[in-house]
């Protein structure tokens, strides 16, 4: 289509002559060449690659495509980026990324960010829907983003319905590699989840990249490195007829199992003497009642803890990538090589004095013995007797799971559990790295369940490094609680139905941290148990 024709489709806003004079003056003559549009239309319906002058498209993994020297006026993009960053910007912080954005650029007003609105909403689009042979739709949503130092974008597909093309215009200082905030592309498997990344474009003054947004084009950010450096571009989406999605992968669930069978002597060994006082147990099960979480400091035996430790940084612990990238990216231990004093407390955690442990400290009944109080917000189990005198059976250490036995309540309760099944947990040792994070995301089973995360090896964390889990109630932003990493901490958290979690991304700023202890990482057991 030539340039004439593109001008005077009726789908395009008349413009007067001054201003089709500036907006050929910015647009890459490249672009108008018929044999470089014919040579992008074929290769894009062939799934091929193309490149030619100022263009280059390629397929793998997924279509996408780079225009370097984009506007043609060198001022003009020197202009434009004076505009953008006089803009106000909102900082912008969630599961998935940290940066500031603009407010959207439809409205604006200043010239120079009117006239590459109108390049972009007009002829470019126009050529765009030539090119691919897709009809897109004048309207755009259209934006301005900073990433600076620990600023990232994690990984994504863009797909909302009507998002059809994806562009981003970089207008950067030079960059480098190790400056990060690259633009990283993935492969995917079988059912359409990102592997891994396998391609990464580095941002360039004046370039403009663009790809179709489907079910496959999961895509991210890279954490920006380097200091002193602002990332800036505008970014957007051409609206159309989407793509169509397959059905939504399911993963498999984790199986979950019932206490194992361990000698009460475990609690002893492991667990600081205070948290097996049936009077402080007491205290602990109100307050946690009361806010539904609570942190308990020095939880293990100094020494039980020293040991963990060290074991942890052994080289015999083999670590397994945990993902896809889409939601998740962490390394979970291998059980079977850990150092036997690992086990040990693995085992700790899944122990039936444990659950009775957990049990009087919570109020939740997840174990038999454990009486549950009906009027209690998680089911609280009974300290004293009749009379008001603590039961003998308490002096053992585990507390008031051991009181009473023989009581309507009891047998009452007991039937309950019976009905619903035994409660249950389910595990996992995970080492957090640089770069590691969890995801909110739909497949998510939502469920009653008491969270358990005991960190080891963070002393000195600081909420500015990530690492953080924070809870959020579910289709809100409103952040309910954080749970900070804190050596030898023992954090449990009731989450209902509503309530969501993710651990927030571990930026380059824990670097140091981390490498002050001689070590590139800290870890935790985390635990999910279910009445």
């Amino acid at each position: 289509m030539s340039p004439k024709k593109r001008q005077n489709d009726p789908g395009t806003p008349k413009k007067s002559k001054k201003e089709k004079r500036v907006e050929l003056a910015v647009i890459n003559t490249d672009l108008r060449d018929e044999a470089i549009q014919k040579g992008m239309r074929d290769a894009w319906q062939r799934k091929d690659s193309f490149s030619n002058g100022n263009v280059r498209l390629d397929c793998a993994p997924f279509p996408h495509c780079q225009i370097t020297n984009f506007l043609q006026s060198e001022s003009f993009v020197e202009s434009l980026q004076t505009e953008l960053l006089q803009l106000h910007f909102n900082s912008k912080s969630n599961d998935l990324y940290k940066f500031q954005q603009s407010d959207d650029l439809r409205e604006r007003r200043e010239h120079h960010i009117s006239q590459i609105r109108s390049v972009i909403f007009g002829e470019f689009r126009l050529w765009l829907s030539e090119v691919l042979q897709v009809d897109l739709e004048t309207t755009v949503d259209i934006s301005c983003a900073k990433y600076e130092h620990t600023d990232v974008l994690l990984c994504h597909d863009d797909e909302l319905e009507g998002r059809r093309v994806a562009f981003i215009l970089y207008l950067v200082p030079p960059w480098e590699v190790k400056d990060g905030g690259t633009l990283d592309l993935f492969s995917t498997d079988e059912h359409c989840q990102p592997v891994s990344a396998v391609k990464s474009l580095l941002p360039r003054w004046n370039s403009l990249v663009f790809f179709e947004v489907s079910p496959v084009s999961f895509h991210q950010v890279a954490e920006v490195l380097a200091e002193g450096k602002c990332r800036l571009s505008l970014s957007g989406w051409f609206h159309g007829q989407s793509l169509p999605r397959p059905q939504r992968y399911m993963e498999p669930p984790v199986p979950r199992h019932t206490h194992v069978l361990r000698d009460e002597s475990l609690i002893f060994e492991w667990v600081n003497e205070m948290y097996l006082d049936p009077c402080y147990q007491a205290q602990v099960q109100q307050e946690f009642e009361d806010s539904s979480e609570i942190c308990l400091p020095n939880f293990l035996q100094e020494e039980k803890i020293r040991q963990v430790r060290s074991a942890l940084q052994s080289s015999e612990i083999q670590w397994q990538r945990r993902c896809p990238p889409n939601k998740r990216c962490y390394g979970c231990a291998d059980m079977q090589t850990v150092p036997s004093c690992v086990k040990e407390c693995w085992e700790l955690l899944s122990s039936e004095p444990f659950f009775i442990l957990l049990s009087n400290l919570t109020g939740l009944g997840l174990h038999f013995l454990a009486q549950c109080d009906d009027e209690s917000e998680h089911g609280k189990s009974e300290t004293e007797n009749g009379d008001g005198e603590v039961n003998d059976e308490t002096e053992n250490g585990y507390g008031n799971a051991h009181a009473g036995g023989s009581s309507s309540t009891t047998e009452t309760s007991s039937a309950d559990k019976k009905a619903k099944g035994p409660p249950t947990c389910v595990g996992e040792l995970r080492r957090w790295a640089q770069g590691d994070y969890t995801l909110l995301h739909d497949s998510v089973k939502r469920e009653y369940a008491l969270d358990l995360q005991l960190h080891v090896g963070c002393a000195g964390w600081k909420a500015e490094f990530g690492g953080f889990t924070s809870y959020i109630a579910h289709d809100e932003d409103e952040e309910l609680l954080t749970v900070y990493p804190e050596d030898n901490c023992l954090a449990l958290v009731y989450r209902d139905k509503d309530t969501l979690k993710f651990i927030k991304h571990i930026n380059n700023s824990s670097s140091a941290n981390l490498s002050a202890q001689n070590t590139t990482a800290f870890y935790d057991f985390s635990f999910n148990y279910y009445e």
